[in-house]
């Protein structure tokens, strides 16, 4: 059996989700629900955000990066301290 290590998204995520849809808008979002938006334009749909994510997701999963074992460490960490 091939040993497959698991993926380590950078861009995948509702905030470039939703960044690439409505570039600069104000924003902020709870259990998939917008709480604010500070923008002239609607808000994307929660279908168009995951539309979106994945296709960041095909984007990321088409590039074949190699990380250092700091690197991962340091984004770990970095992930562990968002999730605060």
């Amino acid at each position: 059996m091939k040993n497959k290590k698991k993926k380590t998204y950078v861009l995948y995520g509702i905030d470039t989700a939703v960044n690439l849809l409505r570039p600069g808008s104000v924003w902020e979002i709870s259990n998939m629900e917008f709480t604010k938006w500070d923008d002239p334009r609607p808000q994307p749909t929660i279908e168009e955000i995951k539309e979106t994510m994945e296709k960041i997701k095909k984007f990321e999963d088409s590039i074949n990066t190699i990380w250092l074992p700091e690197q991962l460490e340091i984004l770990k960490d970095l992930r562990a301290d968002l999730q605060v």
